[in-house]
This record gives structure tokens, sequence and C-alpha cells, in this order.
């Protein structure tokens, strides 16, 4: 989503470091960059007036111009901006404690995505302990109902139709329904709408009105550019919206939505969609988007899918792999967890200049990799999987073939695997006779696990061999 802008504020933050000192000058030319690197990516041109304004008096005080590293200064005074035009802080969904169920309304134009956007949350509540029932408010669109239910019944979420006519009974209707099923949380689906639909408009008040929400939250597009302004605006007026979900964030549009829809309204962003899945809505975390942004990295993230996606079956099976040494079942089940995980090209993107790093290499080939692999493991007998020495000539045949790979491929992947189990050898000596001893085998597991990123990882010396 904001590549561009990314590359256009990395080669600005160049310029300024390949300086010993800045001058006046210098701040003028880089805040001019900015700015066009902002307006560039759709921002509102108010918004960039505002931001590059406060940049550049920061920029300009003596303890910035004066220090030993001016230009990372700068750098620190535009992360800042950036992150306080963002939000400043997370912002979290405020469920009544006092009140069952908690009534969630979305808001939003058509097309947005309000619908797949009320699945996914429901979903995350769902994964939080929380009991969330769906009601399928947009009497408009046909099939709204259809897609709602099917959405649900992928996630185990029910959906509450009504008679499909009164948006308001349903959502009225919904909310019986729910306290009478013990469901504690009601996410309102309603119709989306032009700015200028006025009835449309009068009925997201009318259901507002009618079930009192404890959150009301505007879906916004986020390839929406300048004209985000308008819409938000207006939803604010009538709806007094109190957060916003950006969905389509994973597209290829400039993002200058994004980074205007704070400023605008004053309301945060809560939640960005990620991707198309039920699991791809996150948190809005305003410092990390902005490090991203800046080529930053956001190394945070990458523990918390870690340990999100963390069991209880690894310690298991890094004691096993000890044990009994390293298999290609081992090798397969950590590239699942890597998916799990969002995907090589995820994670790289997460790290301090990865994003820009995986388009100068042409894209994410890690992860073609990766399914080349996954095939090569799956042509294999269990047999095979489990005791890979037994591998011979006819049997990489057997397997190239069966993968649609080259015998080198197979060749260069046994060879990997011997590797890795050297490595596995290694550990195994330098355990010594700590599996005698539960608590400090456990102690000394969870110390490699921690090195190597869930048993293994990504990198040479980790598990993951590319």
């Amino acid at each position: 989503m904001f590549n561009n802008l990314s590359d256009r504020l990395a080669d600005t933050f160049d310029k300024l470091r390949g300086k010993g000192r800045l001058t006046e000058d210098d701040i003028n030319v880089a805040m001019r960059e900015i700015r066009m690197a902002l307006l560039e990516a759709d921002v509102n041109f108010r918004v960039v007036k505002e931001f590059v304004e406060k940049c550049k008096s920061q920029c300009l005080e003596a303890d910035v111009l004066d220090s030993l590293t001016p230009a990372q200064n700068v750098v620190r005074v535009v992360l800042d901006e950036l992150t306080e035009l963002l939000g400043s802080t997370e912002s979290k969904l405020t469920l009544m404690q006092n009140r069952t169920p908690n009534v969630i309304m979305l808001v939003g134009l058509q097309g947005s995505g309000k619908t797949t956007a009320a699945a996914k949350l429901a979903y995350m509540l769902k994964k939080q302990g929380r009991s969330p029932e769906l009601a399928a408010c947009d009497v408009h669109r046909p099939a709204a109902a259809d897609q709602l239910a099917t959405l649900g019944e992928e996630i185990g979420v029910p959906v509450y139709r009504g008679d499909g006519k009164d948006a308001v009974a349903i959502a009225r209707e919904a909310v019986r329904d729910a306290v009478d099923h013990l469901r504690d949380v009601v996410i309102v689906d309603t119709a989306g709408r032009l700015q200028i639909d006025e009835l449309m408009m009068q009925e997201a008040v009318d259901i507002k009105n009618a079930v009192k929400p404890d959150q009301v939250l505007m879906v916004v597009d986020a390839m929406t550019g300048q004209d985000i302004v308008n819409v938000v605006t207006e939803f604010a007026n009538r709806t007094d919206f109190d957060g916003v979900i950006m969905s389509k964030l994973d597209g290829d549009a400039r993002g200058g939505g994004a980074l205007s829809v704070r400023a605008v309204t004053g309301k945060p962003i809560k939640f960005v969609s990620m991707g198309e899945k039920p699991d791809s809505l996150e948190v809005f975390h305003p410092d990390r988007m902005a490090k991203r942004i800046l080529g930053m990295g956001d190394v945070v993230g990458i523990v918390e899918a870690a340990q999100a996606n963390a069991d209880a079956q690894q310690a298991e099976a890094a004691e096993r792999m000890l044990r009994e040494g390293f298999t290609m079942d081992d090798m397969l089940n950590q590239m699942q967890q890597i998916r799990k995980m969002g995907g090589v090209g995820k994670l790289l993107g997460m790290l301090p200049g990865g994003e820009r790093a995986v388009r100068k290499m042409g894209g994410d080939q890690t992860e073609e990799q990766m399914v080349k692999i996954e095939a090569m493991i799956r042509s294999m007998t269990k047999e095979e999987r489990a005791r890979p020495k037994l591998i011979n000539g006819m049997r990489r045949s057997r397997i190239a073939r069966g993968s649609g790979r080259s015998v080198q491929e197979v060749n260069q992947l046994i060879k990997q695997w011997g590797e890795m189990n050297k490595m596995m050898g290694k550990m195994r000596s330098m355990m010594g006779g700590a599996t005698k001893n539960p608590r400090q085998a456990k102690r000394q597991l969870e110390s490699m696990m921690r090195n190597m990123g869930m048993g293994g990882g990504i990198g040479k010396g980790g598990g993951f061999p590319f």
C-alpha cells in the first residue's frame, strides 16, 4: 500500500545522511521532497501542509541542526509527527461490561467492504472468547444477507436475517435473539450508502437510535484518495461514529486515505484489513505503521505473530527432534507455521528495510521456493519423510517426477536436510544428559526455541533452507 511513499521518503533521508551537517536549505529541500511524496500518495493537501509545517519547525531547532547526527534527528522528527498523524496511541475496541449484548454497528459507502469486515470482526471476537452474532441489516443490495450467511457459516458465527425487508426491525430483533441465545456481542451490518442518498443515510441514523450501539465503526476503503475528507465528514455529522476500520490496506493504491482520515475526523483507526481471509483483520498500531512507512520495520509485530501461533506441541516437537533427529515432516511443519504467521513476505516486510529489499529482488521468491519444497516433501512416502537417508537415486527420480521438480532440486533438498540434521546432532551433544533432568531440559529447549524462532527460523543456521 505505502510502497511508493516509503521509497520516496527513504531516498530523501538517504540524501540527508550523506551530509555531515545540515543547513536550513537542506531542511527546506527535504521538506519539499516529503511534501511531494505525500501529495503523490494522495494525502489530503491540508493535512500535508500542516504536517510539513510541524516537521519543518521542529527540524530547524538548534538541538537538531547542531547535533552530532542531524539526519537521524530529522528522521526522528518525521517519525514522531507521522505517528501523531496516524493517531499516536492504539485505540482499542471498547465494550461495556454491564451490558449484554454489546452492539457494534458498521457503516460506510457502497463497496467499502462492510460485510466482510463484519465477518472478520466477529471472527476476531470469537477468538478472544466472546460469543458474537451477526445481524444482516443490508436489505438493499441483492444477496447481501446470503453473503453474510455464507461468511458466518465459514467462521461458525450465527447470522440473524429476519424478514429481509425492514433494516431497523431486523437490528432490533437481532439484539433480542442474542439475549435469548446468550450471545454477548451483536455486529450490525448495514447497507452501503452514498453521501447524497438522504433516505439511506437516515436509515443508518434510525438503526442507531433503535439499538443504541456501544460502538459505531465506519468501514473506509484504503484506496479512497482525496475524497475521503468529504466521505468521513458527512458520516461523522450524521452517525457520529467512534472509529474506523480501514479495509483493503493490502492493495496497491497509494494509501493517502489512511493517512488523512485521523487528521480530518479526529476519530481513531481501530482496525485494518490486510487480506481476504477471516483472520486478516488486525488491531491498528499507529507507531508501528509509521515505522513501516519509514522503512523501519515492525519487529514487535513479528514477535506477536510468533506468540499467537505458538502451541504446546512445539516444545514436544523440539524435544523429539533432539532425541530422534530432524525429519522432512519437521521441515514441512515449520513452513506451515510460517504461513500461519502471514507468510515469509509479510514477515520480511516487518523487518527494517524488508519491504524495499523484497521489491528490489523482484518479489517474494522465498514463498515460491517454499511451495516447491512442500511439493517435493509431499511426494515422499511416510517412511522417506521419517528417514530421508533411505532416499536413493531411484527414489529421488520418483520424487522429482511426482512433484514436477528436477532431480537436482531434490538433491539440493536432501543436502539441506542433511545440514539441518547435523546441526541437531551437535545440539544433542551440547545438551548432554539434560534430557534426564526434565526442568533443565525444558529451560534449554525454551532457550533454543527462542534463539531459533519457534524451533527453526528463517536464515542459515536457523531451520529453513532458503
